[in-house]
């Protein structure tokens, strides 16, 4: 069986532990725009993979530069990066923010006149240019309301979080939980932060089985802790749970094929680095680009 799409609206520096039409402006003389672009993840995370994918085709294309950083989720390091971009001389940052605790860095580099945009996650400062990204809380949403439907409307839910402060983790929390608000039945029993890590989730998952009697559903903020919580659950062998993650990585598109994952929220990461770097070149040859730029969400399904 397919699988099926459902959806909703519309160098450096220090490195970490261990669609629209666009003018093409390539080859139109000017210097290359140098973009620096500050993940608040590791370089192997599949979903900034994609990112940095799409970033890269719209700098090819458009005559500009890009220059990868990575956190670790690590907000000092992250600040220091920050710094260091703008201080390398970057035309403009395209900032993925580790939590709002990197704000004084951006307030810094935006007073010496570097422009900084957020994509995917959000940060609390009215500084930043533009904001692209999905919609996190209507993500959160989508995947409440489809565990409810398939456990019919009761149960024992868990919530694993991602990096505590981050607006990825807050918004598409708060839109999980309420979707399941609209069912007295349903209890989410357990929640903790992992950190956007497999591991970290893999670990929660088995220290609350051995102390609970029954889970029916999980829910994680992100496909690598959804999989860290479904290879826990194999080694607990607690069966029968329903479990649905966030950005349909290949890996987890694939447990949706095989049925071990009953969904995943899609985002489109390359088309937010596409969007990215083209909002970015758009401001810096004085165009007028919006506030905030919304990427559509999918719910992929078997």
């Amino acid at each position: 069986m397919g699988i099926a799409f459902t959806v909703t609206m519309s160098v450096a520096f220090l490195v970490c532990c261990g669609g629209t039409d666009h003018p093409e402006t390539a080859g139109n003389g000017r210097d290359a725009y140098r973009i620096g672009l500050a993940i608040c993840m590791a370089p192997e995370t599949p979903f900034f993979l994609s990112l940095l994918e799409g970033a890269e085709e719209s700098a090819r294309r458009l005559n500009a530069e890009i220059i990868p950083v990575y956190a670790c989720e690590d907000p000092q390091l992250q600040s220091r990066q920050i710094l260091d971009l703008a201080d390398e001389g970057m035309d403009a940052i395209l900032l993925n923010p580790v939590s709002d605790a990197v704000i004084p860095a951006l307030d810094s580099v935006t007073s010496m006149g570097v422009p900084v945009f957020t994509i995917d996650r959000g940060i609390s400062s009215d500084r930043v240019v533009s904001h692209i990204a999905s919609d996190n809380r209507a993500g959160g949403r989508m995947a409440g309301d489809y565990l409810a439907e398939a456990l019919n409307r009761r149960g024992r839910v868990v919530e694993i979080m991602g990096t505590e402060g981050s607006s990825a983790a807050m918004e598409r929390g708060e839109g999980f939980r309420e979707a399941l608000s609209m069912h007295p039945e349903i209890e989410i029993v357990h929640s903790f932060h992992a950190e956007f890590d497999r591991d970290l989730a893999m670990e929660g998952i088995l220290d609350f089985l051995e102390d609970t009697v029954q889970v029916d559903g999980v829910f994680a903020h992100n496909d690598d802790m959804i999989l860290g919580a479904m290879e826990a659950a194999g080694a607990a062998k607690a069966g029968g749970i329903l479990f649905i993650g966030f950005d349909a990585i290949e890996e987890a598109i694939g447990a949706v094929e095989s049925g071990e994952l009953l969904a995943t929220v899609a985002q489109r990461p390359a088309e937010m680095g596409r969007l990215g770097v083209e909002t970015a070149v758009d401001y810096l040859s004085g165009r007028e680009v919006p506030d905030s730029i919304i990427v559509d969400l999918a719910l992929i399904l078997r």
